[in-house]
């Protein structure tokens, strides 16, 4: 019999203040990628606001953001 492997995501949200533009956006979601290439991010550059579905804890994703250049306060 086979197993399948169930996967939990959690959506996680966050502000990032330096997040300015669809560049910033673009090198912030390669940052995720970098860890679950699965993750669904969704970005609001006016609003500086980020919303990841992922499998990936918020302490290694803020990590990941900060390592990238980017402030990133949890929400």
């Amino acid at each position: 019999m086979r197993r399948s492997r169930t996967r939990t995501n959690k959506m996680l949200r966050y502000t990032i203040e330096n997040m300015t533009c669809g560049h910033c956006v673009a090198t912030v979601t390669k940052a995720v990628h970098g860890l679950d290439p699965s993750a669904a991010v969704r970005a609001d550059v006016a609003g500086r606001s980020l919303e990841i579905d992922t499998g990936a804890t918020s302490e290694v994703v803020s990590a990941a953001i900060a390592a990238a250049g980017y402030r990133v306060t949890p929400v």
